[in-house]
């Protein structure tokens, strides 16, 4: 594992975690609309392991698995940031989303269903839908958040974030983060609940979740799209 130097051998590691970049792009592809390929992801990802095997100290306590995760992670998201991988069009049509999940949910002091949040965006329930199927790629925490760049004035996340530079992933590790999303994601509805226990704890993509609930896996793309909506309008109000 190590050389006479005792530093990790590069060959050796980047053959035993190759599989996990692999992994950690797939499951990151299934947030992306269908103009990411995956074997790009997988390409900087191997970039991303090889600055890792070269940066990492044994002597900072942490195993080489976590801090290569957060590396080739961080190469992953950099590479999309460059790209600006969701169009103007796409990020319109999710905040048109959020905002009318907001004002229902102010409204009617519950959670919308589809058929009302379609009302509210004056369209019928299988344009909604198909709205929800364009704007895959929807996550939790968006660059826009972090950077300050949205129309808002104050990014939602910074009520529950100290630090402003962090990345996409530390953001979600933030523990008052971590607490205000455990709480939004009891208050949705029960089948969304089932598909980001799915997601975000037991790591399953989009396909996968379809196979176990026994629909499309576009429908489970809609939903995904929805409770991630209601999540982010919810938090709003922490």
């Amino acid at each position: 594992m190590y050389t006479a130097k005792g530093t990790l051998n590069r060959d050796e590691q980047l053959r035993k975690y190759s599989p996990l970049v692999r992994r950690l792009a797939h499951h990151m592809i299934a947030k992306l609309p269908p103009s990411v390929e995956v074997d790009d992801l997988i390409q900087v990802g191997m970039i991303g392991l090889t600055e890792a095997i070269a940066r990492f100290e044994p002597t900072q306590g942490v195993q080489f698995e976590t801090f290569a995760s957060q590396r080739i992670r961080g190469a992953m998201l950099d590479e999309l940031r460059e790209g600006d991988w969701m169009s103007r069009g796409s990020r319109k049509s999710q905040k048109d989303i959020e905002q009318a999940v907001h004002r229902l949910q102010q409204k009617l002091h519950r959670a919308p269903m589809e058929s009302e949040i379609a009302k509210e965006l004056g369209m019928n329930l299988a344009d909604y839908q198909h709205m929800l199927a364009k704007v895959r790629g929807t996550q939790l925490v968006y660059l826009e958040d972090i950077s300050g760049r949205d129309d808002d004035e104050e990014g939602f996340l910074d009520r529950h974030v100290g630090d402003e530079d962090a990345n996409p992933s530390a953001l979600l590790q933030d523990q008052r983060m971590r607490m205000a999303l455990v709480e939004a994601i009891k208050n949705l509805p029960d089948r969304e609940q089932q598909i980001m226990s799915m997601y975000y704890e037991h790591d399953m993509n989009l396909k996968e979740i379809a196979a176990v609930l026994g629909v499309t896996e576009s429908r489970i793309c809609q939903l995904h799209s929805q409770s991630i909506a209601r999540l982010r309008a919810k938090l709003r109000d922490h």
